[in-house]
């Protein structure tokens, strides 16, 4: 079957046949904040500004803009602008999708929020009034889509789609936006078929005229494809198979560090666990049950074992070294300390340990499974006697988002490297806004929550970096989350595809070229 389906390809200079392990999770821009799903999205909807090749934020929808005052942003949007259907931009439509992407329902409403209040003036411009000073606007707000307000209301859908409700909305199966391509069908977790938008405002510099992802989950099918030819590029190839695939000289490989930290977050919130067999209490809340955990974890056999080496270990919860400024002190590893784990357990109250589950998705990060059942027999050495509860991400997000968990593996980056988008949406207490609506293990720690919200309104450059460090270091030394390391992503492609691999995982289809063999 999955063979039949890439056969429908157009020819060479047409169509792009990519792969990865999972499908993305939602055609609607703003029901989730998750790379692959973002990315996809992200060449049909477009934002004010974006990345470009070297990170850097370039004008898109806004063709130019500048900061009027420390608290009001002025942008001028590109004419005309046509959405897939062919009705032209507005500010309108502008202002309609930061306040959407604010709704209850939104995953991304922490940084819509952050934009202030936005204003349509006249025909072409938007204008957004800030209450306090925001260091990274800019990059906020190249995370929120624009949509076309009047496609949105006649489809009922003037809000996000509900996705941790299972909500089915018209939005998560068709989409409407102003980018490079255009959606021509979706069958989830089956196939998505995407086509040049030959009426977009910009110049593409690759030549990709129609677009099919397929997920695959089997690892052994998605090597097998692309070495056959059925498939011209995979996001992720498998680490076990990466020697052999830059071993066959009609097959490219490109790798490099991923902008994104990978961790483990623990249910400090409830006073009792939901799957444990310690009745009327919670393990998580002490902190010496906390770094047990850490301590019992041998990066050094994660890495080389399970991850093949694709993996830089981190003491920090940072999606990049420029995150933690520098700092060595903060990247700094809990040591690997078995008998010490022990001991903390028993000055805990656990001498004998305990029963926990562990959720984990398993097919979204890198050997993501895989790291958790190492993970889980370390822990068993310890006493902790652990189940792994695996599933696809399209059930396992929507399960943390109702912090149905008592642990979770997670990984958290992207295209902002700025401590501001880890500390908001993860670190804090969860609360307004969107404020911790990514702290699913619910725990509150005022000292920190106090920290991170200085550094997000500091103007002084040196003392927002003296109050990011110190909210880091509170986090660490509470160890309310337990890191592990940030990946190391790999791309392989046929040698006829040439691609632009950013460290933000991000392949951008109209970079993508293209040649005849």
């Amino acid at each position: 079957m999955f063979f039949a389906l890439l056969a429908s390809g157009q020819g060479w200079s047409q169509t792009l046949r990519w792969a990865s392990q999972g499908d993305l999770l939602t055609l609607d821009p703003h029901a989730q904040n998750e790379v692959l799903t973002n990315s996809i999205n992200s060449q049909v909807y477009e934002t004010l500004v974006q990345r470009g090749k070297q990170m850097n934020i370039e004008p898109a929808l806004a063709m130019s803009w500048e900061r009027v005052s420390p608290l009001l942003w002025r942008f001028r949007l590109r004419p005309g602008v046509r959405f897939h259907d062919g009705a032209t931009l507005t500010p309108e439509d502008v202002v309609f999708s930061v306040l959407r992407a604010r709704e209850p329902t939104s995953a991304v409403r922490v940084y819509a929020n952050a934009l202030g209040t936005p204003k349509a003036v006249g025909s072409d411009v938007v204008e957004f009034a800030l209450t306090e000073f925001n260091p990274v606007f800019l990059e906020h707000l190249s995370l929120i889509h624009v949509m076309n307000k009047a496609w949105a209301q006649s489809h009922g859908a003037l809000q996000p789609q509900d996705f941790k409700a299972r909500e089915e909305k018209y939005t998560a199966l068709h989409a409407n936006g102003t980018g490079p391509y255009m959606l021509v069908s979706r069958q989830p977790d089956v196939r998505t078929v995407f086509r040049r938008n030959d009426a977009w405002w910009g110049k593409p510099d690759g030549n990709v005229q129609e677009v099919v992802y397929t997920p695959v989950k089997d690892d052994t099918t998605r090597t097998a494809a692309l070495l056959s030819g059925e498939l011209d590029f995979v996001l992720d190839p498998p680490t076990q198979d990466l020697d052999r695939l830059r071993a066959n000289k009609a097959v490219r490989v490109m790798d490099g560090p991923e902008n994104r930290i990978m961790y483990f977050g623990l249910d400090q919130g409830r006073d009792e666990l939901l799957y444990a067999n310690v009745k009327g209490k919670n393990p998580f809340k002490d902190v010496r049950v906390r770094r047990a955990l850490y301590r019992a974890i041998d990066i050094q056999a994660i890495r080389d074992k399970v991850m093949r080496g694709q993996a830089i270990p981190s003491g920090a919860l940072a999606a990049s070294p420029q995150t933690i400024l520098g700092d060595a002190e903060l990247d700094r590893r809990e040591p690997f300390d078995p008998d010490s784990a022990r001991q903390l357990l028993k000055e805990a109250g656990y001498p004998e340990g305990f029963e926990m589950v562990l959720d984990c998705p398993n097919n979204r990060y890198v050997n993501d499974e895989a790291i958790c059942v190492a993970v889980a027999a370390m822990w068993a050495r310890i006493g902790i006697k652990v189940r792994v509860n695996a599933m696809p991400r399209a059930l396992y997000f929507p399960k943390l988002e109702k912090l149905d968990t008592s642990a979770y593996l997670m990984g958290w980056g992207g295209s902002i490297t700025d401590a501001e988008t880890t500390l908001t949406p993860v670190m804090r207490n969860r609360g307004e806004r969107g404020v911790g609506m990514f702290n699913w293990g619910n725990y509150r720690n005022d000292k920190l929550d106090q920290l991170a919200a200085q550094s997000t309104r500091e103007t002084d450059p040196a003392r927002r970096e003296q109050l990011i460090k110190a909210a880091m270091r509170e986090h660490n030394e509470q160890v309310h989350h337990i890191p592990l390391h940030r990946q190391m992503i790999a791309w392989a492609m046929r040698d006829t595809v040439t691609a632009v691999h950013r460290p933000d995982n991000w392949l951008e289809w109209r970079w993508v070229r293209m040649d005849k063999r």
